[in-house]
């Protein structure tokens, strides 16, 4: 170390500082957007999920990290010791070749056979979350900006007649993100857990060990239908229906984003999953369908009263 503080090289003390920050920012806001789309202290990997084939894509992830770790240690193992033993200062000497033809052979057909490898466990968890076949519940899910609408369509063969909903951000959350609100985003919570943009007003409530088919699009521009616990992210495209299915196996709150730059407010648009019981579920969707089924009821009582208390029309004499 030389006077005022620079190092024989040039470099001053203060740019590894300045590193160092900077790298603790990016890895913040990596780590905070993970956590925002599913909050789980200290994780860093995705979620294993709670669906009967949410698993799959957790597997297939640590497969492809294992691959990229190993990649990384030979290429960059190889490039260091190549760096740091070989160097000139040292007096090696460097090969005059042109080319290995059997060494390019194998650097070639590895990657391939890798490639074709995760190519295969990849498509096939793709085709089993596609076939819907043997649901025994459709919901719909529409994106707009910023909210979603959920429909129930049909459960255990059965169609649900009018019974949706919007859902939206919460209020508390709603209030505390306005500029000057002077509100703590650490106050907001839901039983116990925080939930500072995380929660809606109303959930999408689905009941436990059944096949759920989604068949998901949007009302204005592209969003994204995202739940970790579920084990997939489905786009949500203005004139088209994309499906998947999920057999939600553990009852619980599973919480999720819209994971598609959609607008303003991309961000104040979660996603809220609540699953019961099947007994609880009737229950709730019992209570769902009485206001519907009360709406025609009404309107024939209202217009059998109107007619009663008209007057007779006149006869002709």
């Amino acid at each position: 170390m030389t006077s005022g503080g620079i190092r024989p090289d040039g470099i001053k003390p203060a740019f590894f500082k300045r590193a160092a920050m900077a790298a603790a920012a990016v890895a913040g806001a990596l780590f905070t957007g993970m956590a925002l789309a599913n909050p789980k202290p200290g994780q860093l990997n995705m979620t294993r999920g709670v669906t009967e084939w949410s698993s799959e894509p957790y597997f297939l992830n640590n497969v492809a990290l294992g691959v990229c770790v190993v990649i990384g240690v030979l290429v960059f193992g190889a490039m260091f010791i190549a760096m740091f033993r070989f160097r000139k200062s040292r007096g090696a000497v460097a090969e005059k070749w042109s080319h290995n033809t059997m060494l390019e052979i194998v650097w070639t057909t590895i990657p391939v056979i890798i490639l074709i490898v995760l190519a295969y466990l990849a498509t096939g968890g793709l085709t089993s979350f596609a076939d819907t076949t043997g649901s025994q519940m459709t919901v719909k899910v529409t994106g707009y900006q910023w909210k979603w609408r959920y429909d129930y369509v049909d459960y255990q063969g059965k169609a649900i007649d009018k019974v949706g909903f919007m859902s939206k951000l919460d209020d508390q959350s709603n209030d505390t993100r306005q500029l000057g609100s002077g509100l703590d985003p650490n106050a907001v919570k839901a039983d116990g857990e925080q939930t500072y943009l995380l929660d809606v007003d109303k959930p999408l409530v689905v009941p436990v060990d059944t096949k759920i088919r989604f068949v998901i699009t949007a009302d204005d521009v592209i969003h994204s239908w995202w739940v970790p616990a579920l084990g997939w992210k489905i786009d949500a495209i203005p004139g088209i229906v994309n499906a998947a299915w999920a057999n939600i196996k553990t009852p619980g709150t599973y919480r999720g984003q819209c994971a598609e730059l959609c607008g303003q407010d991309h961000g104040f648009m979660p996603i809220v999953v609540k699953a019961v019981s099947k007994e609880d579920f009737a229950k709730w969707l019992a209570e769902q369908q009485k206001p519907a089924a009360a709406a025609p009821a009404a309107d024939a009582s209202a217009g059998a009263s109107a007619s009663a208390t008209a007057p007779a029309a006149p006869t002709k004499g």
